[in-house]
Order: structure tokens, then sequence, then C-alpha cells
């Protein structure tokens, strides 16, 4: 079974313990299965008690040591414009360097290109608080995007960094979709229908998503899953799942798993879980090439197409 992850903290969790990318004891393991082909967004989390020189220091870090881990691990580390088929075809292990957290910038509207250049695929605009970039879903500010903010999201869009606004503010999310003209992502937001937490998604929001072709990715922390966290299962995945493909969302809903940064339902423990989830949504009657979107084909389809409308 192919899949195809959004988002995971395994990065942060690694060069912070200066431990190793495949730690067993790490909920984000290698595909061993040689035919099957799995992509991996590792995102490195800029926490927001970091001043911008120690979160911009630790950002290029953290790409040293990605580089140097998908090296020793054979893992087909992918920048900007080298997403083709080989990544579902020819690699069993391949990844995509990812930054959770604008303030890694530094307020430095030069390290969009330098980030693009390092091959940066995704930048979440903010965590929970305020950024230069703009607010987050817990600040106290409500600005949305500021002043530099646009100018920010204004270059990831001329360099190909795909726009993330999981962790944005609603007002932060309704500035993106005033000042940018492609398609942005939500890589691990969920349903706040179904379970009302701001850190996800309204229905308002999703159906934005859908119309600027962008991908919404699946999270599995239980707060977000389930009103009652302690109570949250296999079965609320299904649950999101239902509702947003109910709001059209069968060509932009994938996986942003959150592994590595989240506490996870009762009968999930990692990406060993994935091929449960799989079987529980066949029990439920789901058509396999529905699926092959969620699981991979949505999120493999919006970077190809992204890619090729770079200026880089």
């Amino acid at each position: 079974m192919n899949f195809f992850d959004l988002h995971c903290d395994t990065l942060y969790k690694a060069v912070t313990e200066k431990s190793k990318l495949d730690n067993p004891s790490y909920e984000v393991k290698l595909n061993n299965d040689s035919k099957s082909h799995r992509l991996q967004c590792y995102a490195i989390w800029l926490p927001d008690t970091l001043d911008g020189n120690a979160a911009e220091k630790l950002f290029f870090e953290s790409a040293d040591y990605l580089k140097s881990e998908c090296n020793r691990l054979g893992i087909e580390l992918l920048g900007i414009g080298e997403f083709t088929d080989n990544a579902f075809s020819k690699y069993r292990n391949s990844a995509f360097f990812t930054v959770e957290n604008g303030k890694a910038l530094n307020g430095r509207i030069e390290n969009v290109k330098r980030f693009a250049e390092l091959g940066v695929r995704i930048m979440t605009l903010t965590w929970n608080e305020m950024n230069e970039i703009g607010s987050g879903v817990l600040s106290e500010d409500k600005c949305g995007l500021t002043d530099f903010g646009k100018l920010a999201v204004a270059e990831m869009e001329k360099y190909g960094i795909v726009i993330d606004i999981s962790h944005a503010s609603d007002e932060l999310f309704y500035d993106v979709v005033k000042q940018t003209n492609k398609p942005f992502i939500a890589t691990h937001s969920d349903s706040r229908t179904i379970t009302q937490n701001p850190r996800n998604l309204t229905d308002e929001q999703i159906k934005i998503i859908i119309q600027r072709g962008g991908l919404i990715g699946l999270n599995l922390h239980n707060a977000f899953l389930n009103n009652n966290p302690d109570k949250a299962c296999m079965n609320d995945v299904l649950k999101h799942c239902e509702y947003m493909l109910s709001l059209g969302c069968e060509n932009s809903l994938c996986f942003g798993t959150d592994f590595d940064g989240c506490d996870l339902p009762m009968d999930i423990v990692g990406s060993d879980s994935i091929g449960e989830i799989y079987e529980l949504f066949l029990r439920n009657n789901y058509n396999e090439s529905v699926l092959k979107k969620i699981f991979y084909e949505n999120a493999y389809n919006f970077f190809e197409n992204f890619d090729n409308q770079r200026i880089m």
C-alpha cells in the first residue's frame, strides 16, 4: 500500500534529542515493503518560545541533519522540481523537507528564496501564537497577515514553497485567501463541525481549499478527532473522512498524521497502524479507487501540478 503523509514531527524530535531519524521508539517507521512506496514530509517545528535567531539556527541545523540522515538511510530527499513518478515507482522511501512555523524566516524576506533553494516544499505560516507573518490560532492579536506576512506569502508563491494554513487563526486564513493566487493547503487539520477545536477547519474553509485546488491532511491527534480526547479511536478518523467527503473532498483529502508530535488515539501506535486504518475503510465499503486518492494520489497529483507552475 502506498502512502503519502503531509506532516510529522519526527525530524524535530530526532534533532533536539540528538538521535537518529530511524530511532525505533519513534512513531514514524521506514517502509520496508518492497511492493509499496511511502513519501514522508518531515517538518522541522520551531516552537513559539524560540526567538527569531534561535529559530533560524535550528532550521539550518535541521536541513543539514535531514540531508545527512536521508543519505544514511537511503531515503530519496526530493527538492522543488524533483517530484517525479519515481517517488511512487522507484523509491521505497522518499521525503520532503517542510517547515512548521514561519518564525524560521527570522523576519528576513530573503530567507524565502534560501529555503526554496534548500528544498523546502511546505511552510506552515504560524504555530499557535503570533509571529512575524501573522496570528496563530491561539494568538490574542487576531490581526491576520502582517505586512511582512503579505510579502512572505507572495515570495513563497514565487519560489514554489506551498503555503500551509494549519495552526492559522481564522483571520489569517481569510487573509491568505485574499492575498494569494495559487492553491494552498492545511497539512494537518480535521473538521471543526465534527470536533469543535479551533485548530480544525470550518465547513466554509474546507470548501474554499477545495475550490482553490488545495489539500487537507487528516490529523490523528486525539483532541482534533474527538471532543473527548481520551475516547478517540480509529473510527473517529473515519468520521472526519466521511464528513469531509460529503463536502466534496474526494480529490483534496489526504493524511497529515502529526506522528511524533501529538497524542494518538488509543488504537493507533504510529505509521505501523496505517495499514489497519486502510483496512477499516475497506470494511466500511470504501471503494479502493477513493482510498488510493486519500492515501497518496491526491497529494501526489497536487505536488506534480504545483511544481509545474513554479518560477524557479
